[in-house]
């Protein structure tokens, strides 16, 4: 038996139905490759949501550790399997988005494990307001988490996040997207990286918000390795060319991209190595932004000749946001 506060003793079934209706189904779409060692933890933390109306789809990219066995007992509504080549980002949100029974889609990577039973309500809250087409909750790192990306946390979900002031910013790895604003225009599928940054970004410009719910929170973060650094930054700056809002590439010069930009976030990471009692750290941080400034300016150059350069400007909006593939 259960207690309803309004029904007083009923049975479980009723109990049951009347929290289906008062909790609208949420879709959840979950991204895997090789994530095992996460899953282990993300999916107890799933199971135990105080928000208990929702299906989960599973994408998996060829994993070979464990995790589509990890997603098989979750018993998810869809456990789709994909190999390692096939994977576009693009592609499988928008296969997860399709598949999707309910107008709200939630998108929680395997490795963004959340951090009680409240991650879940917030984000639903958040996306079921008017105008709202998307929503992301906070994050912050794991205990083993680097330096340099520590601080990226910080400064984008921290307290007083800087990216409140930036001019857009969003994260997928634990976020939501209204379905019916999706079936106007899904992700671009031409964008290996910033699929979630280009699609949010078409939402401003149609006039839609996009909200931050920091109440919703998971541990998420990633200690990259250079050569890693360098194959991310450069994907950001070629998809960042594609929806860049001018149509000239004069603002990225190497003196000002690369140079006083890796000034300015050397004496960023110092102050923050400092604060924090990690100056040990420092000399690391200052090689990862030197890599990411390089490579965010060879990127965006890169997609500036794919994306811009043929379009001219004749368009009233980027090449990619004009003709997005579905």
């Amino acid at each position: 038996m259960g207690t309803h506060p309004i029904y007083g003793q009923c049975e479980e079934g009723i109990l049951g139905a009347y929290q289906a209706v008062s909790e609208p189904l949420v879709s959840i779409i979950m991204r895997s490759f090789n994530e095992g060692w996460a899953l282990r933890d993300t999916l107890p933390a799933l199971r135990a949501q105080d928000y208990t109306n929702w299906e989960l789809i599973a994408i998996d990219s060829g994993s070979t550790d464990g995790s589509v066995e990890l997603l098989d007992r979750m018993a998810p509504r869809h456990l789709i399997r994909l190999a390692p080549e096939e994977y576009n980002p693009g592609r499988v949100l928008n296969r997860g988005m399709a598949l999707a029974r309910s107008h709200l889609g939630i998108f929680l990577n395997a490795d963004a494990t959340p951090q009680g039973p409240n991650w879940l309500r917030p984000l639903v809250a958040g996306l079921s307001k008017p105008g709202v087409a998307a929503v992301f909750g906070r994050q912050v790192p794991r205990p083993d988490c680097c330096a340099a990306f520590s601080h990226d946390y910080e400064r984008c979900f921290g307290p007083e996040r800087e990216s409140a002031g930036w001019p857009h910013f969003f994260s997928m790895a634990s976020s939501g997207i209204r379905k019916d604003i999706w079936l106007e225009r899904g992700f671009n599928e031409r964008l290996q990286y910033s699929e979630d940054d280009e699609y949010t970004r078409w939402c401003v410009a149609r006039g839609y918000r996009i909200v931050y719910e920091p109440d919703s929170l998971v541990m998420h973060s990633h200690n990259y390795t250079l050569p890693q650094v360098w194959r991310r930054g450069f994907g950001e700056g070629k998809s960042l060319a594609a929806v860049w809002p001018r149509f000239s590439s004069n603002d990225w010069t190497w003196l000002r991209t690369v140079a006083l930009g890796w000034a300015a976030d050397a004496w960023r990471d110092f102050r923050y190595c400092r604060r924090k009692g990690r100056l040990g750290e420092w000399p690391a941080t200052m090689r990862i932004r030197w890599t990411q400034r390089r490579a965010r300016w060879a990127g965006f150059y890169a997609g500036w000749s794919e994306y811009r350069a043929p379009a001219g400007e004749s368009l009233a909006l980027p090449p990619v946001w004009a003709s997005p593939l579905r």
